[in-house]
C-alpha cells in the first residue's frame, strides 16, 4: 500500500505521472462512490477546499473532521482512529502538526495516507509548485529556482519535487533558518543539485522563479517579534525581482504577509504566479490521487 507523506514517498516517473494526471480533462472517477476522510488539526483555506473538490471531482464524498472532533491521540489513539475512518473510507487526508502523526496514521496500512500538511514536509503544495512552473517553462531540466526565506516544510517539499524534475534549487536566509544537516543529505542523496546563498540579491540571480513564504507560520505567534527581526532584508521587493531578471516568475504558497515577507506590488505585479499557483493545488491534488488510488493500487494489486 502507497502513502504520500514526502514527495519523495514518489520516484520521479510517479512525479511525472501524477502532474501529467492533473492536467487530465477527463479524470478517472477511482472514487466513484467512495469517501475520503480530510482531518484536520490545523485549519486552511487553500488546502480544504483544493481537496474536497479534488475527491468530488474523481467522483468521491469529502468528509472534513476536525481533530477534536474525533479526539485525536486525546479519547482515542491516533492508530485507532485511523482503523476507524478506513471502516468508511478509501482514503485518508491529514493536516497535523506533528509529521510523526501520519507516519503512525501510515503505519496502520489501513488505508493510503495523504500528508496534507506537517511540521516536516508540505508534498501537495510542492506537486502545485511543480505543476505551475511546468505549466510556465515546460521542461524543468536545468531551471532554476531560488527559495528565499524561513528553510521550513514548505521548502523542504519544494526542494525535492524541483530537484527530481532536473531543477537547480538555491535558499537564502538568515542563519538559524537553514535546512539542517539530515535535509541537506536527504537533498545530496537525491542527486538534487543544491546550494545556499548568504545575500538575497546573489541567490535570485538569473533564477526563473522565486518563491517565499510567510516568515511566522501558525504556531509561531509568541516568535514573531524574533523571527520579523531576523528575517530583515530578506523581503522580496520589486528591486529583488529586478535582480532576478524580467524572466523570473513569483510564486508563494499563501497566505501572503504582505508588507513582511513580500511587497503588494510583487505579489499583485506581472511577474506574480501566485494565484495560477493557488488554483493547481486543487488539480494538483486531483492528480495525486488519480494515481495513488488508481494506478499505484493497481500496481500493489500485481505485485
Amino acid at each position: 500500500m502507497k502513502h504520500l507523506l514526502e514527495i519523495d514517498d514518489l520516484s520521479v516517473a510517479d512525479l511525472g505521472r501524477v502532474l501529467d494526471l492533473a492536467v487530465d480533462p477527463s479524470p478517472p472517477q477511482v472514487l466513484d462512490g467512495l469517501g475520503m476522510a480530510l482531518l484536520f488539526e490545523k485549519p486552511s483555506a487553500r488546502t480544504r477546499n483544493s481537496m474536497e473538490m479534488a475527491v468530488v471531482q474523481l467522483g468521491g464524498h469529502p468528509m472534513y473532521i476536525q481533530a477534536a472532533e474525533v479526539g485525536l491521540g486525546v479519547r482515542e489513539s491516533v492508530e485507532d482512529v485511523t482503523r476507524t475512518l478506513a471502516c468508511f473510507h478509501a482514503c485518508v487526508g491529514a493536516r497535523v502538526f506533528d509529521h510523526a502523526t501520519v507516519e503512525a496514521m501510515a503505519a496502520v496500512q489501513a488505508v493510503p495516507v495523504v500528508n496534507m500538511l506537517s511540521d516536516g514536509a508540505h508534498p501537495l503544495q510542492a506537486l502545485a509548485d511543480v505543476l505551475t512552473m511546468r505549466q510556465e517553462f515546460g521542461d524543468l531540466t536545468d531551471r532554476v529556482i531560488t527559495y528565499v526565506g524561513d528553510g521550513n516544510n514548505v521548502f523542504r517539499s519544494l526542494a525535492l519535487a524541483a530537484g527530481m524534475l532536473g531543477m537547480e534549487v538555491r535558499f537564502t536566509g538568515p542563519a538559524g533558518y537553514r535546512l539542517d544537516d539530515i535535509d541537506r543529505d536527504r537533498l545530496g542523496y537525491a542527486g538534487i543539485k543544491f546550494d545556499e546563498f548568504d545575500r538575497p540579491e546573489e541567490a535570485v540571480e538569473g533564477a526563473d522563479a522565486v518563491y517565499s513564504d510567510v516568515w511566522v507560520s501558525m504556531g509561531q505567534e509568541d516568535e514573531k517579534a524574533q523571527r520579523l527581526a531576523d528575517f530583515e532584508g530578506f523581503q522580496v521587493d520589486g528591486d529583488l525581482m529586478d535582480a532576478a531578471g524580467e524572466q523570473a516568475v513569483f510564486l508563494h504558497c499563501l497566505p501572503a504577509h504582505r508588507g513582511e515577507e513580500v511587497t503588494d506590488g510583487v505579489v499583485d505585479g506581472p511577474s506574480s504566479r501566485v494565484w495560477p499557483q493557488a488554483a493547481n493545488r486543487m488539480h494538483a491534488a486531483r492528480g495525486l490521487l488519480a494515481w495513488l488510488l488508481g494506478e499505484a493500487t493497481d500496481e500493489g494489486s500485481r505485485s
